[in-house]
């Protein structure tokens, strides 16, 4: 099973979010935790091309993004970067 953990980015970016967007955000990384190996054959996880890095998109709500790197060494989905999609990939 895959632990989750946020880099200090990724917690400063959810706090930008109002409380009912923290909390749907909190409860689908949760589920993005749980239910990782389902959802890596889905359209919810893309991994991003021409990164030069094992980065990965997960598609939290209509217009919210969440940018993770897998850890395979301790099985960790390192959130590196949470935002709106406007702005998520800059």
């Amino acid at each position: 099973m895959y632990k989750l953990e946020l880099t200090d980015i990724a917690i400063k970016n959810l706090k930008e979010f109002n409380s009912a967007e923290q909390q749907l955000i909190a409860k689908k990384l949760l589920y993005l935790e749980e239910n990782f190996d389902i959802l890596k054959s889905t359209k919810k996880i893309t991994e991003l091309k021409g990164t030069g890095y094992n980065h990965y998109r997960f598609v939290i709500a209509r217009r919210i993004r969440a940018i993770f790197e897998i850890q395979n060494d301790r099985l960790i989905l390192l959130i590196l970067k949470i935002g709106r999609r406007k702005d998520i990939y800059e």
